[in-house]
This record gives structure tokens, C-alpha cells and sequence, in this order.
């Protein structure tokens, strides 16, 4: 279970099924035609015995934050409660009789809170569709600590969405000249190994909601054919907003480790994450 303190939203299962509701919320769709769903795509939850609590409370909370608690799902979560059910799961998980106690007392206020009436139903959210920073194929340069110029490669851009993610890979380009698209073409992927980092490719989902902050510190120099698209569900790179840290910083700091540090034997090529697989 994964699980980072006894308040009821503290654990993976609660706050992926509160979110999904409120992503389909936002969405437009009724909240009884969200719970059908969400219960019908989450029978695996509901039958762990570890997990299954989570999602019910997950589920009642939505729910009464739209003033719709079903009286059905209310009683359901009385009964958790009451019977003691869910400590008795933190107790088959070895969990402190400390934590149990503040656990017991969380219940307890969480249910008096579903029998008060909320004032007023959550208002659904507009979203904001989003727009990448970049272009799919762009070459992008900047200034490294030491005077030279670093690289960037964009390997794909998400458009129309909520977050408007682009896929960038940094590269060991690392020269006095600005460098050309063959610079780009035949450059090699970034792999860190300094400080605590183990051969991890430098390649991240990147979000525009601070690139106004560096736009003045990137350049794109030219645009480069990549073949293989790239899916934010099926690729798991990680997530970031801060180009200056995770790009020009991380580049900075592996180049002065490699001062004193062999650099990694591990080799990836931009050609290899371009073409088509």
C-alpha cells in the first residue's frame, strides 16, 4: 500500500481515484455516471483487501464534495468505520498502535464530516489547454558554465492538452562553436553519473508552465527529422518544469564530475532514439 501518513488522503489509492473524479468531473460528465465508471475500472482495488478502503473513501468524499454522497456508499463507509475494519488492515500491516490510534481518531472526524451538508456543490474547473514550448525535431542550444555551448533535442510535442509536454533529450554536446544540425544528428544522449545518479539517460516530459523564465537562455538552431513518435502514456520518462535545472544544470554538474570522474560507459545516440522502431 502506498501509504505516507494516517490521513485518510495519504496513500496512492486515495489520491488517484479523487483525481480521476475530478479529471472527469471537469470533464463534463455526471457524477453518478463517474462512480459506475470508476468502480467498474478499478475491480482489482476494490477486491484488495489492503486497498479497497482507499477507494470507497476516495470515492465518498468526491461524491459529497458535489453534494451527491449516495446514500448507499454512505452507509458503506459508516460500516468500514465503525466495524473497524480499516484499522484492523493497518494492523495486518504492522503499522504502529500509535499511528492506529491517530488513524482511529481521522476516521472518526472523516465520517461526522460526510454527515454535514456541504453549502455549495464544487464548481467544475475549465481547463487550460496548453501549447509545448517547442516543436517536435527542434535543435536546441545554450550557454554552459564553462563557455561552451550545451545541446537539446526535442524527440516529440504534445499539443491540445491540459499540460502541452514535450519529450527533450539532452545531448554531450559540449563545443566553443554553436553547434549545427549534424552536431545534432551525430551527438550522443546525456548520461549522468555523477553524485548519486547510476547511467540514467538525461530525457524528460517537459511542461511549459515556467518556460517564460528561461526563454532568453535556449536557442533553437534548426529542426531534425525524428521518425518514431514518442506517447506520454507508453514512454515513462520523468516529469519536470525547470529546463535550467534539469537540462542546462544537469549538463553543467555531469561535465565537472567528469573532471575527476571517469565518465559513464553506458552509450545511447540521438540517431537511436530518432528512428523509427
Amino acid at each position: 500500500m502506498g501509504t505516507w501518513g494516517v490521513a485518510i488522503s495519504s496513500n496512492d489509492t486515495y489520491a488517484d481515484i479523487y483525481s480521476e473524479f475530478f479529471d472527469l468531473y471537469n470533464d463534463g460528465l455526471e457524477v453518478a455516471e463517474i462512480s459506475v465508471k470508476l468502480i467498474r475500472e478499478n475491480q482489482e482495488i476494490i477486491d484488495d483487501l489492503e486497498e479497497s478502503n482507499n477507494f470507497w473513501f476516495a470515492l465518498a468524499k468526491a461524491q459529497w464534495e458535489c453534494k451527491q454522497l449516495e446514500e448507499d456508499l454512505f452507509l458503506r463507509i459508516r460500516e468500514i468505520i465503525e466495524s473497524g475494519n480499516d484499522l484492523e488492515v493497518w494492523r495486518r500491516l504492522e503499522a504502529p498502535e500509535k499511528e492506529i490510534k491517530k488513524r482511529k481518531d481521522i476516521l472518526q472526524r472523516f465520517l461526522l464530516n460526510l454527515q454535514e451538508e456541504r453549502p455549495k456543490a464544487k464548481a467544475r474547473k475549465k481547463k487550460i489547454i496548453r501549447q509545448p514550448a517547442f516543436e517536435k525535431g527542434d535543435c536546441l542550444v545554450f550557454k554552459l558554465e564553462n563557455g561552451n555551448y550545451g545541446g537539446a533535442v526535442v524527440l516529440e510535442a504534445v499539443h491540445d492538452t491540459e499540460y502541452g509536454y514535450n519529450l527533450i533529450a539532452s545531448t554531450r554536446i559540449n563545443q566553443e562553436n554553436k553547434p549545427t544540425k549534424n552536431d545534432f544528428e551525430n551527438a550522443e544522449i546525456l548520461i549522468i553519473n555523477y553524485a548519486e545518479w547510476d547511467n540514467k539517460p538525461n530525457i524528460h516530459w517537459y511542461s511549459p508552465v515556467r518556460h517564460k523564465n528561461i526563454i532568453e537562455l535556449v536557442e533553437k538552431i534548426d529542426v531534425m527529422e525524428i521518425c518514431h513518435k514518442y506517447s506520454i502514456d507508453r514512454d515513462l520518462y520523468g516529469h519536470m518544469g525547470d529546463f535550467g535545472i534539469w537540462f542546462i544544470g544537469v549538463a553543467n554538474q555531469q561535465f565537472e564530475s567528469e573532471k575527476t570522474k571517469l565518465r559513464p560507459t553506458k552509450r545511447l545516440t540521438i540517431k537511436e532514439m530518432t528512428k523509427r522502431k
